[in-house]
This record gives structure tokens, sequence and C-alpha cells, in this order.
């Protein structure tokens, strides 16, 4: 049984698979994971008898010469998970501050014959816990300077200020691309090769073809984006918007729980929610997805090769037949037929188009 610490984030995978390694090799019971600090107070010492492990004294209950020891326990460790519940029924709470001590358990599983190791670790900052904000905070710092150095160095991003750039540890982003200062990539965001991330824009828990520019202040969360696609700027795209190849989205757009289908563009001032778009089709500015009638959300269907005129309201239910066009101002009651030409409030057809 592995025993790790919540607040321990820089803890690295191999490390622990060092330290099990060690348990199963020495054969021991338990295994602690120490590291030595220049100053370890506020830290349980690992005390030794002729290099041998003895005990964990925590800071309250040291003796001065023990609190001169420099070695201490990192808080993880390796059990043989029988006798680790065997010897947590003899803990007591006989301390200072009357509290039930996991530390008391290697002592015990010792004192019973069991083989306790310490595996001594050479990087202290890797087990370094979190106590207060300013602690929290210089950590997310380095976790995302890691995820950053790791990017450049062994996925080939460019990133123009690494200080100004919040990449989650968890994301992933693609060979030649390039973030812009002031870029927040959040959670398992996935971004493809030779994507362009401008200034100001924000992604989440969402996925990037290759080729896509995403352009300043825009904001992306859990939606995903095929090649070649270009979003904003101050475009807004939320619960699983999806974009197929060769879409454009563009000032102030928001696309919500909607599909744009290949090569379609909507490129000003534009809600489309709860929407199927087909392919080829141009949005006007202006234009707005009315889907919602008080009580339900309701589904705008747009087919292939639409000319959707400026500020053109669609009251869904309601579908737009291939090959049609909308008249500027249009309120979209009823189903357009395809190849027709509607206009007016609420909106007809005027003509059939060849």
């Amino acid at each position: 049984m592995l025993v790790l610490s919540g607040d321990v984030p820089m803890i690295r995978g191999e490390t622990l698979t060092r330290l099990i390694e060690h348990h199963r090799n020495s054969r021991a019971v338990c295994t602690i994971l120490s590291v030595r600090l220049e100053n370890p107070t506020g830290y349980g010492r690992v005390i030794r008898n002729q290099d041998q492990f003895d005990r964990i004294v925590e800071q309250k209950d040291a003796s001065d010469d023990e609190r001169k020891v420099r070695e201490i326990n990192s808080g993880i460790y390796c059990f043989e998970a029988k006798d680790l519940f065997q010897a947590l029924r003899r803990v007591e709470p006989a301390n200072e501050q009357g509290e039930y001590y996991l530390t008391d358990v290697p002592q015990i599983i010792a004192s019973g014959g069991g083989k306790v190791e310490v595996f001594l670790h050479n990087e202290p900052r890797e087990v370094s816990g979190i106590n207060t904000r300013a602690e929290l905070a210089e950590f997310e710092n380095l976790l995302r300077r890691n995820a950053i150095r790791r990017l450049m160095l062994e996925t080939g991003v460019t990133f123009i200020d690494p200080s100004h750039a919040y990449i989650s540890p968890e994301a992933q982003i693609g060979r030649d691309s390039i973030i812009y200062p002031g870029v927040t990539i959040e959670g398992k965001s996935v971004l493809g090769e030779r994507c362009v991330i401008l200034s100001g824009a924000r992604i989440t828990n969402s996925r990037l073809g290759d080729d896509v520019v995403v352009k300043d202040h825009s904001i992306i969360i859990d939606s995903e984006i095929g090649s070649n696609c270009s979003v904003g700027p101050f475009a807004h795209l939320r619960m699983n918007a999806t974009l197929e190849e060769n879409v454009a989205v563009g000032n102030f757009v928001e696309v919500k729980k909607s599909r744009l289908k290949r090569g379609t563009k909507a490129m000003h001032l534009t809600y489309l929610g709860d929407a199927t778009i087909g392919e080829r089709t141009n949005i006007g500015a202006g234009t707005v997805t009315c889907n919602y009638d008080g009580k339900n959300k309701h589904e705008t269907v747009i087919e292939d090769d639409v000319k959707i005129g400026s500020d053109t309201m669609l009251v869904a239910p309601v579908r737009v037949g291939a090959r049609s066009t909308t008249g500027a101002g249009s309120v979209i009651t009823r189903d357009v037929p395809p190849d027709s030409m509607v206009a007016g409030v609420p909106a007809e057809v005027k003509k059939k188009l060849k």
C-alpha cells in the first residue's frame, strides 16, 4: 500500500516507482521516503540508530538534540497492507497533542520484528508540502514553469513570454505552436501542431486540431475545434461547441452546444445556441438563434450552402433548407424550404432560387 500526502503536488511518478522498487527489493514491511533539509523546522525527524531506522519524532515532541537532525519524514510510505492495519490497531495518542500519529506505525512495526527501511531522496523540493496560500501560489507557479519548459524543450512549442503564460501540467500542445503572452490553457486541453494562440485567450478542457488560430481574448470551454479553423477575437465557445475543419468564428460570436460544419463562417456579433449548421454556410452579422421559449430549449437546423442575412432572428424549433437565403432583419418562425429566398417579419418566401 502506497501512502501519499494530499499537499505534495511536486512528487513524480518516477520517484514513487523507485520507492516501491526499494521496498520490494529490500523485502521491507515499511519503507519511509525521507529527505535532508537545511532548515527542517516543523517536520518530523527520522531518528536512526547506527544508520538503521529507530523512530520518527514530531517537531513538537522532539528533544533539543533530535531537533538538530536534518533528515525529515516526507509523509510518503510504502507498507505491506496486512502489517499496516495490524499496527494501526496499536497506535495510541501518547503525545503532547493527544493525536493519533501515523508516524508511530513504523516504530510499532520495527518493535514487532518487521523490517523498516528509509529511502533517502535527493530532491527535497519534490516532497515539500503546502501549508499557506503563499506556498500554494509558489508551487502552482513552479508547476506552470515546469510544464512550459517541458513543452519548449521536448515538444518544440514557442512561448513569446514564458513568464506570462498559464499552462496546465496536464495540457498537451503540438509541435511548432506559438503561445502569446497572457494565454491561459487549463485542464486536459489538447492542441494540435502549428496552432497560434494570441494574447488573452483562455482554453479549458478543449481539443484543437492542427493549424488553428485563436485570436485575442477568446474563450473556449469544453469544446472541439477542427484543423484550419479561426476563432475570435472576443469569441466564446462553450458547452460542447464543435467546429469542423475550415470554420471561421469571428468578433463577438458566441457558440453554445452547436455544431458548425466544414467551411462555414460566422464572422460578427452572432449567437448560435443549440444549432446544427451545415457546410459552406455564411451567417450574417447580428444573427441570433432564439433557442429558449421561456421554458425549454429548442434546436435550429441550417442546412448546407445557406446565406443568413444580417440581423436574422431564427425562432427555434426551425429549419432552413439547403441553398436558401434570408433577407436582412428577417424573423424566421417557420421552416424555410430549400432553394428559397425569404424575408420579412415574420419571414415569407419571396422567390425560388435557381
